[in-house]
């Protein structure tokens, strides 16, 4: 079992939804803590609680991962701190009909969800390969398993999360440094904050109960966490067995169900 006691842990995304609850998750299992989010004042707010609560060291560093330069900044700041964990949360989805809406948000989601996730694996699993230990977590998503129509480029982005993790892990495979794709599903967060879609809270999971399985798989030693309700787990598996056209069918009438196809921005109030 892997002990997170002692451990310094970066988390992306940190400053509050499923990131924050990480990085509270971790702090209780007594991992010190990098924190890494856009907005400086929501990451002191969450420093100073977890501070209070726990005995674990916290920094912060506020950071646009979409802009490269911030990108190699953090990485400059962070070459005297040996990252013992890496928590790659930090995403963004864009929903709706890919050619009826704006295209920056897409860019950005794959800016953040796939370039800054590669940026960071290698820039602190390198140095974790050559001390022979350490570990990183990039959060996929249940989305990562088939094309998703009116979350064309999120989805899109999960798949390529979900490749890239297995083929790095296998890569590292006896180096000490082992790495895990997390799956949650519908996760009671801000996701859709700014466009007109909602989601039944009964039909999500919370980010607490997230976090805390997606940490247990990890100290099992699991290779993927499905850290939701058992029919994620199980929803990931039908699209092994039906064709790419089915598959992609039945998501589409399922986002078409969920109101998905005529989601909307809504402007910040």
């Amino acid at each position: 079992m892997y002990s997170y006691r002692g451990t310094t842990t970066l988390v992306t995304g940190a400053s509050r939804g499923l990131g924050a609850a990480y990085a509270t998750e971790l702090a209780r299992r007594g991992s010190d803590l990098v924190l890494v989010a856009r907005s400086a004042p929501a990451l002191d707010e969450l420093a100073t609680r977890i501070r209070a609560g726990h005995d674990v060291a916290v920094t912060t560093h506020a950071a646009d991962l979409t802009d490269r330069d911030q990108v190699a900044a953090l990485l400059r700041d962070l070459d005297s701190v040996p990252v013992d964990l890496l928590v790659n949360n930090a995403g963004m989805g864009p929903a709706g009909p890919f050619l009826d809406r704006p295209f920056a948000p897409a860019q950005t989601a794959v800016d953040l969800n796939v370039w800054a996730l590669m940026a960071l694996t290698h820039g602190l699993g390198t140095p974790m390969t050559a001390r022979g230990h350490g570990g990183i977590i990039n959060v996929a998503s249940t989305a990562a398993f088939q094309p998703m129509p009116f979350q064309a480029g999120y989805a899109a982005t999960k798949a390529f999360v979900l490749s890239f993790t297995e083929a790095v892990a296998e890569e590292l495979r006896g180096t000490g440094v082992r790495v895990m794709a997390a799956h949650p599903g519908g996760t009671d967060t801000a996701f859709f904050e700014g466009t007109s879609h909602t989601v039944n809270p009964r039909f999500l999971d919370s980010p607490e109960d997230v976090a805390r399985r997606t940490l247990d798989d990890f100290a099992r030693g699991r290779s993927s966490s499905y850290p939701g309700r058992r029919l994620n787990q199980v929803a990931s598996w039908l699209p092994r067995f039906l064709p790419r056209t089915a598959t992609t069918r039945i998501t589409g009438k399922l986002n078409r169900t969920l109101g998905l196809d005529a989601v909307r921005a809504v402007p910040a109030a």
